[in-house]
């Protein structure tokens, strides 16, 4: 099993490879790394998350006071997927040529500015336009972020270091969700109305947040002052030895990579948990109100926090558990259940048992996610990384696009909310059909003597 062989091979030295460096002191550079950059990551990503999805808290109240009708509002909030995927491939590479943390800047801080100009949204040609400029701007965070894991974290660490990166979207929703209902409430607050203090408080917050990353990121562990010399370079020596594996298992030329079968198998996984996990997002608050019997608000945004506090606890054990025990494929497949079944449960139990439904709904989108990466980040190295990273989640964000109208559409198809539900959990069900085929098609023998070396350390 894959996980025995991670944990257990250690490598004796070889001329033809990099220096692997002492596996203390790794570790320690590892855990050092970890605590350093993994938690602004977090709150970088619960951010992005947060200005996507907060629309759906504001959705009443924004419809309400601009007559924004419903299919211009899925319209709305699937278009900033179309042009987030469409600026992802050279985001990327930019930021791969130019640094991560000046590219990294530049994302939060233009987008935060975007976010904030929802408050002169007030009819469907105004929403759109400014939902569009937020995905264009936003173009790169996550696969940015990915990217950069892998300059700092060897293979055998990411599914847990994925893990908790993933945190910054339930977090987002947790803590986002109680905000955006308290900042809704304060309908009047300096002549705004209660959707316009949403928007224009977590823009500015993005903002806040983009400067103080140019002075706190570093863009390589070569460059880390904050480490001591000895862990620095034993951690460059293991992620040299993991590229030198790359370059001979994997792929790191981006020319062969975008014509790689591989890639576009991946993205087709990607995209389908996309719909799972943003036609859950999108609508949570509004499917938990409807539970409840009230209008979205502080107690719904609490409510809604519920979900995605137990799907944290699962992603912390889960993801990392199905790397080591060599079971991924497994894993990844009990995860996207959870999400089908619950969905479906969700739409015909009581208000108790659906929230307990929704709660298994989030652990599987917050597990089924990293368990993902760790196929694509184990393959791809180098530019092919910038660049396949990037097309993956361009490809799989669409899923962002189609979430919501293959929802809408189909509630206005049978006149049904179940139905809505219905189809975001077929989505979970393909994913099971060729995630149960990913080791055959990706490539398991090559990424496996991948992992194997870039863990000698």
């Amino acid at each position: 099993m894959e996980g025995v062989i991670i944990s257990t091979i250690y490598h004796a030295p070889n001329p033809s490879q990099p220096n692997l460096g002492d596996p203390a002191l790794v570790a320690r550079a590892v855990s050092r790394a970890r605590w350093r950059i993994v938690p602004f990551l977090i709150l970088m990503y619960m951010l992005a998350y947060l200005d996507r999805v907060n629309i759906s808290f504001a959705k009443e109240s924004f419809q309400a006071t601009t007559g924004v009708t419903d299919a211009a509002f899925a319209f709305g909030a699937g278009v900033f997927f179309l042009t987030y995927a469409l600026f992802e491939f050279p985001s990327n590479l930019m930021l791969h040529r130019i640094g991560a943390r000046t590219w990294l800047t530049r994302i939060m801080v233009t987008w935060g500015i975007v976010a904030a100009l929802m408050v002169f949204a007030h009819n469907d040609a105004s929403f759109t336009l400014i939902r569009v400029a937020l995905g264009a701007t936003e173009a790169g965070l996550f696969p940015g972020a990915i990217l950069y894991l892998t300059y700092w974290f060897p293979s055998a660490e990411r599914g847990k270091i994925l893990a908790i990166f993933y945190f910054g979207s339930p977090l987002a929703l947790m803590f986002g969700g109680p905000i955006s209902g308290a900042l809704l409430d304060l309908n009047g607050l300096f002549g705004l109305l209660g959707w316009q203090l949403m928007f224009l408080f977590e823009g500015l917050l993005t903002v806040g947040v983009g400067i103080c990353a140019f002075f706190y990121l570093t863009d390589r562990p070569a460059q880390a002052r904050w480490m001591p010399a000895d862990e620095r370079a034993a951690l460059q020596g293991a992620l040299a030895a993991e590229d030198s594996a790359k370059a001979r298992f994997g792929e790191v030329n981006l020319g062969r990579a975008l014509h790689d079968p591989k890639l576009f198998y991946f993205a087709s996984i990607y995209f389908l948990i996309q719909i799972t996990g943003l036609g859950v997002a999108f609508y949570l608050p509004t499917q938990v109100g409807a539970l409840l019997g009230v209008h979205v608000g502080l107690l719904v945004g609490l409510v809604s926090a519920i979900p995605w506090a137990c799907a944290i606890i699962a992603g912390y054990f889960y993801p990392d558990w199905a790397v080591r025990s060599g079971h991924r494929q497994v894993c990844f497949v009990v995860s996207l259940s959870a999400i089908g079944l619950g969905l479906i449960a969700s739409a015909h139990a009581g208000p108790a048992l659906a929230i307990v439904a929704l709660c298994f709904v989030t652990m599987g989108i917050m597990t089924a996610q990293p368990i993902f990466w760790t196929f694509p980040t184990q393959y791809l190295g180098g530019l092919a990384a910038a660049g396949g990273f990037a097309a993956i989640n361009a490809l799989g964000a669409l899923g962002g696009f189609v979430a919501p109208n293959i929802r809408t559409g189909a509630v206005s198809a049978f006149g049904s909310p179940q139905y809505g539900l219905y189809a975001i959990a077929a989505a979970a069900f393909i994913a099971i059909l060729f995630v149960l085929f990913i080791k055959r098609i990706a490539g398991a023998a090559q990424t496996e003597p991948l992992a194997r070396i870039a863990v000698g350390a």
